[in-house]
């Protein structure tokens, strides 16, 4: 297909098999899922890392629902590595890397790394892998047990690996994806209290602190959820804690209040005027007549890192789709349109992976993102445009919704 059928839902099913079928290359015979390079092949100087491993289950999952095929061996093959490679038996919860001898590497308690390991576990259930409800319930538990501030009404970030202590940084990023997963598991396991838990976090996040900043999201904290907009000055590209406002995580907030909305209906009616002015205030910031979107701005809205990555790509069209649902503007359409085309042009290569990072000229890029280990973010974008806002993806497929 051209590129002026880009976002069509037959153009999106074929960039979604042939991107399955380049990230099945992660698979390892020891289990689990490695780091692919750009040509597909695993770095074997990386450990197998827990938030990899999740994604890469959760993404096989909604293969299985969708593709078929061997996709359905590949989301079981993630909930084993799940289930014994990466779990503390001995602390509980899982550990955030694994070596290639099997020893961790890293043995702190994420609470990002954790969420996704209830996304895949909720997707997993829904595809009917032996073992996921146990290990989705098993999840839940060691999340709300250990991560849930129930006063705060939102997630600490990084505990040591006995649990003992809790880092006192505090991060929107994490509670932003437990909103994701907490939505999933309320549509699996039936109980709506994830669902009101998730809107404490949202109400934290979005409703107090990113209307009071005007519209840009505060992604740093200290424990007493103070924010702290300096972090990371002076290391501004960092992948999972940059510097500044993060425009993806506004697009990313966006489409997430609008299915939290959806789940919930409409109980809490500031949120799809919210959704609407985290994307009005990223696409002020960062849209001009370049192509793609910058990683970061400062608190003016100026950019940081100019880089443009994948994933912000794909959150710019799913919350432009999701929008799009509520309110029928066509500047929202013509929005979706030009994405859709950046994307084909630029981001999605001739093996079906997404490259991961590209410059301020949409050259191909390294400085914060080497390879391409997650497909994670464009599997949503390339199954969400079918989908209804509620239930999430794995239960609609499940059922057979379309939007």
């Amino acid at each position: 297909m051209s590129h002026e059928d880009a976002g069509a839902t037959g153009w999106r099913r074929e960039r979604l098999e042939d991107l399955l079928v380049f990230a099945a290359g992660a698979a390892l015979p020891a289990g689990g899922f490695g780091w692919l390079d750009d040509a597909g092949e695993v770095d074997g100087a990386r450990p197998r890392e827990l938030w990899i491993n999740a994604r890469m289950t959760y993404v096989f999952s909604l293969g299985a629902l969708t593709v078929g095929g061997h996709n359905a061996e590949l989301a079981a093959h993630g909930v084993a590595a799940l289930d014994t490679t990466f779990r503390d038996r001995t602390r509980g919860g899982w550990r955030r890397a694994v070596g290639v001898d099997g020893e961790p590497t890293d043995d702190r308690k994420s609470c990002y790394d954790h969420a996704f390991v209830i996304l895949a576990a909720a997707a997993a259930t829904e595809a009917g892998v032996d073992g996921a409800r146990a290990l989705l319930d098993e999840a839940l538990e060691v999340h709300l047990a250990r991560f849930w501030d129930t006063e705060v009404g939102a997630c600490a970030d990084m505990l040591t690996s006995d649990w003992s202590s809790a880092e006192p940084y505090r991060g929107a990023n994490a509670n932003m994806h437990t909103v994701e997963a907490w939505i999933a598991a309320a549509d699996t396991t039936g109980d709506d209290a994830w669902l009101e838990r998730a809107a404490r976090i949202a109400s934290r996040v979005v409703d107090r602190v990113a209307r009071s900043h005007d519209w840009r999201v505060i992604e740093h904290f200290d424990e007493s959820w103070t924010p702290q907009p300096e972090v990371n000055r002076d290391q501004p590209d960092d992948p999972f804690r940059p510097f500044g406002a993060t425009p993806g995580h506004a697009f990313e907030w966006s489409r997430l209040l609008l299915q939290l909305d959806a789940a919930t209906s409409g109980s809490h009616p500031w949120m799809p005027d919210a959704a609407q002015d985290l994307f009005d205030r990223a696409v002020a910031d960062v849209v001009t007549g370049d192509p793609g979107i910058p990683y970061t701005t400062d608190w003016s809205g100026e950019p940081v890192v100019s880089e443009r990555f994948h994933w912000v790509a794909a959150e710019a069209v799913m919350a432009a789709d999701a929008l799009a649902r509520v309110d029928e503007a066509q500047r929202l359409d013509a929005l979706r349109d030009r994405w859709w085309g950046e994307i084909a042009r630029f981001f999605i290569t001739d093996t079906g992976a997404w490259r991961h990072e590209l410059s301020a000229t949409m050259e191909p890029s390294s400085h914060t993102w080497q390879g391409a280990p997650d497909a994670y973010h464009p599997v949503n974008a390339l199954l969400m445009p079918d989908l209804p806002l509620s239930p999430s993806p794995a239960r609609a497929l499940r059922e057979g919704l379309t939007a």
